[in-house]
C-alpha cells in the first residue's frame, strides 16, 4: 500500500480541529482583548494557530497533505461568510431583539471577506511551500528553522495582502504600515513561543503514524489533485 492510499489515524482529527479554529478565528475577530495593556483582536490570538497546524501537516504528511487541508479551509471560510451574511440579511422575527448583536458577529463586509480569503490562501500555501523546500535543504534536521522560517514567509504574505486589500485608502499609509508591522511581529513571535509544542506534536505523529514525508517528487502547485 502506498503512502497516498494509506489511512492515517490522526489526519482527519487534526483537519477537523484546524477547520474549527480557522472558522472561529474569523467569528471572534471583532472582539478586542486587553493582553498586558495591548489591544489584540480575537483573530490575532487564534489565527496563528492555523499556521502551526500548517507546519505540522506539511512536516508530517507533506505538501500534498497540507494542500488538501488549505483548500478545505478556504471553502469552509467562504461558506461561513456567505451563509452568515445570508442569515443576517433575512428579516428578524418581531419578538427577537438581538439582530444588531447577531449582525456584529456574523456580518462581514464583502471587502474584508475577499481580503481574508485571498490572504489566507496565499499565506498558507507560501507557508507550506517554504517548509517543504526547507525540509529538503536541511535533510529533515533543525525543525525549528522550518517552522519559524515558513512562518516568517507565510505571515508576511498574509499580513501584507490582508492589510492592503482591506484597509488601503481607508487609513493613512503610515498608520497602515504600523498596523502591518505590529501584526506581523506578533504572529512570528507567537510561532517562536509555540515551537516546543510543535516539536512535541510532530514527534508524536511521526512515531504513531509511521510517516515522515519528504517532497522530493511533489508538484508544488496549489492546483494539483494528488495527495
Amino acid at each position: 500500500m502506498t503512502e497516498k492510499t494509506r489511512v492515517f489515524k490522526y489526519y482527519d482529527l487534526l483537519a477537523s480541529i484546524f477547520i474549527v479554529v480557522l472558522v472561529i478565528s474569523n467569528l471572534v475577530g471583532q472582539k478586542i482583548c486587553d493582553i498586558g495593556g495591548y489591544p489584540v483582536s480575537g483573530a490575532q490570538l487564534l489565527f496563528p494557530i492555523t499556521y502551526i497546524f500548517g507546519d505540522i501537516f506539511t512536516e508530517v504528511y507533506g505538501y500534498g497533505g497540507s494542500r488538501r487541508i488549505i483548500w478545505i479551509g478556504f471553502l469552509a471560510n467562504a461558506l461561513m461568510a456567505g451563509l452568515g451574511n445570508l442569515i443576517v440579511a433575512l428579516p428578524a422575527a418581531p419578538g427577537w431583539k438581538n439582530q444588531e448583536a447577531f449582525a456584529i458577529v456574523f456580518h462581514q463586509v464583502p471587502r474584508l471577506v475577499v481580503a481574508s480569503l485571498i490572504a489566507y490562501w496565499c499565506g498558507e500555501f507560501a507557508n507550506s511551500f517554504t517548509l517543504a523546500k526547507m525540509k529538503l535543504i536541511t535533510k529533515g534536521r533543525y525543525l525549528w528553522t522550518r517552522t519559524v522560517g515558513s512562518t516568517v514567509v507565510g505571515q508576511a504574505v498574509d499580513t501584507v495582502i490582508l492589510s492592503f486589500i482591506a484597509f488601503s485608502g481607508q487609513i493613512p499609509m503610515a498608520e497602515l504600515l504600523q498596523l502591518m508591522a505590529a501584526a506581523y511581529v506578533f504572529k512570528v513571535v507567537y510561532e517562536v513561543i509555540a515551537t516546543p509544542v510543535t516539536y512535541a506534536i510532530v514527534g508524536f505523529l511521526k512515531r504513531t503514524e509511521g510517516i515522515d514525508t519528504f517532497d522530493y517528487k511533489t508538484r508544488f502547485t496549489p492546483f494539483a489533485t494528488e495527495i
